[in-house]
């Protein structure tokens, strides 16, 4: 039977060998409590980060550096679980996985619009390559002729026949003319996540219960935060918001998205969706600071469904998601803890931004 026992049986095992590789929430603490940045690497050594950072030379041993060698571990992950999982399953791990080829696809044509800042694309794409995601070969991106291109159109011109032409071909009218990637940003994100809830609700059974709600608690949170971010920072109108927004979701529907790009008070409608939220109101009375720590607490919401899947029955696509999505969650402490420690940020300014340790407050 598809997406059965045995469809499962080794992948959950080995998720849960790999699950178990993950730092703990004290291991986050002890990480935290590292006086400086030299300090926390030698700590990260001794963790299961330790053969990725390894082989660093003394002069590799910078933030940039050990950010790029922890997202490998990352990367690893993601090649393995997609290898192993059942077949009806891989096109939503492979367009998880996309996520980050999102991510290295923007700032590729961040770089060329800045280009004018570097003496030759030869040097531009240095820098470029030193903050992609580790893809590998997995990707579809010419990465450095997009960069080297040194065109935005030409950059896209290049991606014909991917995953992303037909998004990018209706952005870049408006790129034309407004000369902003902001359009071709909103396309690549809304494409993605519709590719990624469809992808979700073509599953069955235990497979579709699961990846819909983990699927689909990562998506509400992205689609509350750029509505409630396009009404404050950018001021864009009623019908931009809901053009640049999603108009589904898990527990954020449509009627909620409307509501917030109409002007309606937005505590109110994240603390309708979501009543366990504290101080949903004080944290949007000053959104400079308030929404990402709004963020934050979405986040943890999500890692905690997270940590669901891992209870019952091991015999569905919940559990490899869960764990995927737990690791990114993971590097996103390190990150904050990596930059925090390299710009000797005190621990009250950088220790709200930590995921992990709010499991500690469950026990």
């Amino acid at each position: 039977m598809a997406g059965g026992v045995a469809d499962y049986a080794a992948i959950s095992a080995r998720v849960r060998a790999k699950y178990a590789e993950l730092l703990t929430p004290q291991d986050i603490v002890r990480l935290s409590e590292a006086p400086d940045f030299l300090s926390l690497f030698t700590l990260l050594k001794s963790t299961a980060y330790g053969p990725y950072l390894e082989g660093l030379k003394d002069k590799d041993i910078n933030p940039r550096r050990v950010i790029i060698q922890i997202k490998r571990k990352l990367a690893d992950a993601y090649n393995s679980v997609i290898q192993m999982a059942p077949v009806q399953t891989r096109p939503l791990l492979k367009q998880l996985y996309r996520y980050y080829e999102i991510s290295n696809l923007k700032a590729i044509l961040r770089a060329i619009v800045t280009v004018s800042t570097w003496n030759t694309e030869t040097a531009l794409w240095d820098r470029v390559r030193d903050v992609l995601f580790p893809m590998g070969s997995t990707s579809v991106l010419p990465a450095q002729a997009m960069v080297e291109s040194g065109s935005v159109a030409t950059a896209v011109d290049l991606l014909h026949g991917t995953p992303y032409e037909d998004a990018l071909s209706f952005a870049m009218k408006r790129y034309s003319s407004e000369q902003n990637l902001f359009p071709i940003e909103v396309a690549l994100d809304l494409a993605y996540w519709r590719r990624l809830w469809s992808e979700a609700q073509k599953l069955t059974g235990q497979d579709r219960e699961h990846s819909v709600r983990i699927i689909g608690s990562l998506l509400d949170m992205n689609n509350l935060m750029w509505a409630i971010r396009y009404r404050v920072y950018h001021k864009l109108s009623e019908e931009e918001i809901i053009n640049y927004t999603l108009p589904f979701g898990y527990r954020v529907k449509d009627a909620d998205i409307r509501a917030i790009a109409a002007g309606a008070d937005a505590a109110s409608v994240v603390n309708r969706i979501f009543p366990g939220l504290p101080d949903v109101s004080a944290l949007l009375e000053n959104p400079q600071t308030g929404l990402p720590r709004l963020e934050v607490l979405l986040n943890q919401r999500i890692m905690k469904e997270c940590l669901a899947a891992f209870v019952g029955s091991p015999f569905h696509i919940g559990l490899p998601l869960a764990f995927l999505i737990m690791h990114d969650f993971e590097i996103q402490d390190l990150i904050v803890l990596i930059e925090a420690k390299s710009s000797g940020l005190p621990e009250d300014e950088y220790r709200p931004f930590l995921l992990k340790t709010e499991l500690l407050t469950e026990h």
